[in-house]
């Protein structure tokens, strides 16, 4: 997909697009003017039809994210096939995670592990390294946004995983919010924790086995205390946040903040 010509298209590279948050983000993003490329490891076909309506673009990859390396092969390929002034602006949102098994670190599963860490930070570092890399030299405005969490910055027992992705997530935000800095043309970044929304993963908290995760009660107090975000109303909230023009000042950010 390149266009030529004026550049009237901002695209925007989204991970984990086919459901939950990620879902809504592409859904939202989808509109006149804005060309979508959707990784994830399953396609939606509901994306597709919303694009037709509403005259985007939408291109959509099943990737596995375990698969980093392939993935950010395909995508450093993807983007150096394009025509730079086709595109009015370029952004890279790292949105896909995974939590393990929920448990104690003693009780996990190897491979499990691996498997989460590689979506949830692995990932993220090697897209972001591609995309990087590949725009380097675009005279247009270069943006990353990594989706983290408050438990990136806060620990608790039986999601050392999760916990340890975020934060690697908001640690290689701040040093490469340092090395864009002293380019001419440095991409704006920073690693965002979303707040508490409604999604899978807060379905799959809820149901651990409260001996093995002594946060379980509070999560299902969140939930019946109507304190959870819905995905649309957060997918809305990140984006009016990356179109704020501060974005970047701060490389890691709570949209609560």
């Amino acid at each position: 997909m390149a266009y030529h010509g004026l550049m009237t298209q901002n695209l925007y590279i989204l991970t984990g697009a086919s459901r939950g948050m990620g879902f809504s983000l592409a859904q939202q993003l989808l509109q006149a003017g804005h060309s979508v490329l959707c990784i994830s490891r399953q396609t939606n076909a509901e994306l597709d039809l919303l694009a037709q309506k509403s005259g985007a673009s939408v291109t959509q990859w099943s990737q596995d994210l375990t698969q980093g390396v392939a993935a950010s092969e395909l995508l450093g390929a993807w983007l150096n096939a394009q025509t730079p002034s086709a595109w009015a602006s370029v952004t890279l949102i790292n949105n896909a995670g995974a939590i393990p098994r929920i448990g104690p670190l003693r009780q996990a599963d190897a491979a499990d592990l691996g498997q989460a860490l590689r979506v949830g930070l692995e990932a993220p570092m090697q897209l972001t390294c591609a995309f990087l890399a590949a725009t380097e030299h675009w005279a247009r405005p270069r943006n990353v946004l990594n989706i983290s969490s408050g438990l990136g910055r806060r620990a608790m027992a039986s999601q050392a995983a999760y916990c340890a992705a975020k934060a690697g997530m908001d640690h290689f935000t701040r040093c490469l919010a340092l090395e864009e800095a002293l380019q001419p043309m440095g991409a704006k970044v920073c690693s965002l924790a979303p707040g508490v929304i409604d999604t899978d993963m807060q379905i799959q908290l809820r149901s651990a086995d409260a001996s093995a995760f002594p946060d379980q009660a509070g999560f299902i107090q969140l939930k019946a205390g109507g304190q959870l975000t819905s995905a649309a109303d957060a997918a809305t909230r990140i984006l009016a946040f990356l179109a704020r023009p501060d974005f970047g000042a701060n490389p890691v950010a709570d949209i609560r903040d």
